[in-house]
């Protein structure tokens, strides 16, 4: 252990949260089984929330956030890891309620790392992150759903964030049709070079969905939430799958029962906080094998600890494309 680590602390008086990068020492760690040295994490929708303050993700101060790493075990009493076994962490209220992924040194419980699949760099690993990981268990759902390649076209809202961007290499490269949805005309051939067969405006799914709408979709991957997750619903085929993993627009869906009893669409809601460490692994295993780590590399930008605040609010302003990592030591 260094005497001292980097790290960003989130604190909270009677004027607000506030974000500072200082240095910590062990007494600053959290309760945890295994010491982990922090190689690379990432820049989700989630600690964009946390970094800005834009939503009270974060429910315990002072905390660092981050709510995803990739690194080296330093020492551990859990019997599952030992020192130099090299680790993924996705979720588990990290980030939220324990300390996080930006600081060089992390302790969490074992019981929520998951071993570094092999064929996987811990910057790989990051460049999916909790994003691309979410991607994985939205298909997994629709796989397991019963949808098959020409069962006809996928959407994918928020195509060209962290989850679409993702879902899109692995559904194009499983053999689906893939419909992206981005509210950004710009990022075009981004979203072809992805798998995208068709791109569609933002716009019309923003509006009031009718109860029901033209069929269209075997099945969606949604992050968005609100008017844009009914219209999906609504134009979901009968006996298609709708997997919903964020609330970009809004958590509200202001839709009808219709869609569910007249077409017999099912609605999965993905969590990938809680999800079980079969659940982990399975996604993590599938990663490595359907995921194409080259074209994965092209959408990845990388960024240092410093760079943090100004990434934060490029992506909760809606700017940021596909993947960003963040190297931490």
């Amino acid at each position: 252990m260094p005497e001292t680590f980097k790290a960003y602390q989130i604190t909270k008086d009677e004027d607000g949260q506030k974000l500072s990068f200082t240095e910590l020492t062990e007494n600053d760690l959290m309760d945890g089984d295994v010491t982990v040295k922090v190689e690379y994490s990432t820049l989700n929708y989630k600690d964009g929330l946390a970094l800005t303050g834009s939503a009270p993700v974060v429910r315990r101060f002072p905390l660092t956030p981050g709510i995803d790493f990739a690194g080296t075990v330093i020492e551990s009493s859990n019997p599952r890891f030992k020192a130099n076994d090299e680790v993924i962490l996705n979720g588990f209220g990290v980030g939220e309620v324990h300390s996080g992924g930006y600081a060089e040194i992390a302790r969490v419980s074992g019981d929520w790392l998951v071993s570094k699949p092999e064929g996987l760099s811990a910057r790989q690993a990051m460049a999916v992150g909790t994003a691309g990981y979410t991607a994985m268990l939205s298909v997994l759902a629709l796989e397991k759903h019963g949808l098959e390649a020409g069962d006809g076209a996928i959407v994918v809202t928020g195509a060209a964030g962290g989850v679409g961007s993702v879902a899109l290499l692995l559904l194009s490269k499983l053999g689906y049709q893939v419909t992206a949805v981005t509210g950004r005309p710009e990022e075009a051939d981004y979203l072809r070079s992805l798998g995208a067969a068709e791109i569609l405006d933002r716009q019309p799914f923003s509006e009031k969905a009718r109860p029901l709408g033209k069929e269209l979709w075997a099945g969606a991957v949604d992050v968005a939430g609100g008017n844009t997750l009914a219209n999906v619903i609504s134009q979901t085929k009968y006996g298609g799958a709708v997997a919903a993993c964020g609330l970009a627009d809004s958590m509200a869906l202001p839709t009808s029962v219709a869609p569910f009893i007249l077409r017999g669409v099912t609605l999965y809601g993905i969590d990938s906080v809680m999800a079980s460490l079969e659940v982990r692994e399975q996604a993590w295993q599938r990663l490595v094998s359907d995921l194409d780590l080259e074209r994965l590399d092209r959408l990845v930008k990388e960024i240092s600890l410093a760079d943090l605040p100004e990434a934060a609010a490029a992506i909760m302003a809606g700017s940021v494309r596909g993947r960003t990592v963040v190297k931490i030591s």
